[in-house]
């Protein structure tokens, strides 16, 4: 099932029941419900570490990248293309204002105050579901709502327009309740993690006719692929994110309920990757 902008900001979905049981008496657990998640958390147990230990995120399969070492390709023509593509990227992206509510710092502590490296090291690949138009709309509109607020770094329209919506450095609401490889950032101690804290999110633009839940549709324009890729290869380099760290919406999703990106070919984006020598 798609669900389309439902809870990504609040990055508390889920609970972790049972960490503390047995650890802390009923006031610690009292001092763990009320304490702010600006803050450090830290509770008093006699003969423990005074520090709450940060949940593990539950069980979820291994990601096997369907992207795979190439360092050639034999079509002199796609080297050309993206390269000269690679070359205008900056003249290319479109950049947009987001409302403030869509998203935030990266932070350089969680809620229990351990120091985190705010460098992105994962790509999650969404859609949009709907236009691009209606995306750029959603961010751009105020949430006071935790559920209502999200937000992605860059929209890829489908005649291959860059539109970058937030700028890398900062914490994009693009996944709530999620994890990858066994990490996840909490923010908030009474809640689940995410991994919006160390991940870049970009969406590309459903075709008109996957503005629906069904399981597929007809697919990305090559523009798209081009674009995906020219991007991709400058986020893998400036931020060194090693290519089996490009994952999806689906896969990084705890809560089951994500589809994104439907119809996803690998392939094509494989040998772009591929020419324009980010996969080697």
């Amino acid at each position: 099932m798609v669900r389309p902008f439902a809870g990504f900001g609040a990055e508390r979905r889920g609970w972790w029941p049972g960490v503390l049981l047995g650890l802390a008496s009923l006031a610690a657990l009292t001092a763990v419900a009320l304490h702010s998640s600006r803050e450090p958390l830290t509770v008093s147990i006699p003969g423990l570490t005074p520090r709450v230990q940060v949940p593990a995120p539950p069980d979820q399969p291994a990601w096997e990248s369907p992207l795979s070492r190439q360092c050639t390709v034999n079509d002199r023509a796609l080297e050309d293309r993206l390269r000269s593509l690679q070359r205008s990227l900056p003249d290319q992206l479109q950049k947009v204002s987001i409302d403030p509510s869509n998203y935030g710092d990266r932070l350089r502590r969680d809620a229990f105050g351990n120091a985190l490296d705010t460098t992105p090291s994962l790509v999650v690949l969404h859609e949009t579901v709907y236009g691009i138009g209606s995306a750029i709309n959603t961010f751009t509109t105020h949430h006071p709502h935790d559920d209502d607020q999200v937000s992605y770094h860059l929209l890829i329209g489908e005649k291959g327009q860059l539109v970058q919506t937030l700028d890398p450095s900062k914490r994009a609401f693009g996944a709530g309740y999620s994890a990858f490889d066994g990490r996840w950032v909490v923010t908030n101690p009474q809640m689940s993690g995410s991994v919006n804290n160390f991940a870049l999110h970009v969406s590309l633009e459903t075709p008109l006719d996957g503005e629906d839940a069904e399981a597929s549709h007809s697919g990305y324009s090559a523009q798209q692929y081009d674009g995906l890729a020219v991007v991709l290869a400058d986020w893998m380099k400036r931020y060194r994110i090693p290519f089996n760290h490009i994952t999806t919406h689906r896969h990084i999703d705890l809560g089951a309920a994500r589809a994104d990106p439907r119809s996803f070919d690998w392939q094509a984006l494989q040998i772009r990757l591929a020419a324009l020598g980010a996969l080697c």
